[in-house]
């Protein structure tokens, strides 16, 4: 007996879902390859002769990680070294399975002025543009898929790519005096690492045209007001910042590695899936807590109040 149009259909649709929620999810998956015209390795050789600065990673064994942009000769622009590695240092937070959190953060006070001009202006051609384009959107696509709850620490300013960057990050915490600015419209470009996308995501597709369209500087009450960020720290010297920012993710990062890793995924997968696909991910995520041992340390912690 030949299956019915309706249930051909289901089964297609059962199939289909399994294998996006599995490849959205799959640690790693680039959203560009060679099948969309991006040759990576091409576009790393280039990158790689622009030197300058560093992306640095420290991994505490509270499993929060500190990532910080380091050039502040140019106010942390990102040159295509520090390109290359934020993709590196990406690829070792996915495979921390430990981590639960994640502060990313500007050395010196400063966040991020966002690309290096000499590698800007190296890279001038419509194909060097798509080609950084999608080398950036993977990279930070995967930064902002971890299994890690992330805030960027916003200190000083974020322009540009740096503005882009912090959309990243699920929460963004700022100083007083800091300042968030899509200056992309000045430079006579549109936002090209997510940014756009993810702005639209956080303020809604009014405000975020606004704030591109208008390349407006967004102050700590600005942004605090729109939404962009969550808090306004007290701080403002930098140690005293950073330890405002590990206090503030810490409400959020209290519990076993595999509990929050779980919880961050539902949530990506609620932001990113239709409702079928994020149902059926939620209850895979079921299946690698439920019966574990956080899950039974507590019905035991449970049953002795209950007594």
């Amino acid at each position: 007996m030949e299956p019915r149009p309706e249930m051909a259909g289901n089964l297609l649709k059962t199939s289909s879902l399994s294998v996006r929620t599995k490849l959205l999810h799959q640690t790693g998956l680039p959203l560009y390859n060679t099948s969309h015209g991006f040759h990576e390795e091409g576009l790393k050789k280039k990158l790689q002769q622009f030197p300058g600065g560093s992306v640095d990673l420290q991994k505490e064994d509270s499993g929060i990680g500190i990532l910080t942009l380091n050039n502040p000769s140019k106010m942390n622009a990102f040159s295509g070294v520090m390109m290359l590695q934020l993709l590196e240092k990406v690829i070792e937070l996915e495979n921390w399975t430990e981590g639960k959190g994640l502060i990313v953060r500007g050395a010196k006070n400063t966040f991020s002025s966002g690309s290096d001009l000499n590698a800007v202006k190296a890279l001038a051609t419509p194909e060097d543009g798509m080609a950084l384009c999608m080398f950036m959107q993977n990279t930070l696509t995967r930064l902002m898929r971890l299994p890690l709850i992330s805030v960027a620490l916003i200190q000083g300013r974020a322009l540009g790519g740096g503005a882009e960057v912090t959309t990243a990050c699920d929460f963004r915490l700022m100083t007083a005096d800091g300042e968030i600015r899509f200056v992309h419209r000045e430079m006579g470009i549109v936002p090209s690492w997510g940014g756009g996308t993810r702005l639209v995501e956080l303020l809604g597709a009014r405000q975020a045209l606004k704030v591109l369209s208008g390349a407006l500087p967004l102050d700590a009450a600005r942004a605090l007001s729109l939404g962009m960020v969550e808090e306004v720290l007290r701080a403002s010297d930098e140690a005293s910042c950073l330890q405002e920012a590990r206090a503030w993710l810490g409400q959020f990062t209290q519990g076993p590695p595999q509990v929050i890793r779980a919880l961050k995924r539902s949530v990506s997968s609620g932001r990113e899936l239709c409702l079928e696909e994020a149902l059926q991910m939620e209850k895979e995520l079921v299946g690698t807590v439920w019966g574990g041992p956080a899950n039974r340390e507590a019905i035991a912690r449970k049953g002795k109040f209950n007594k």
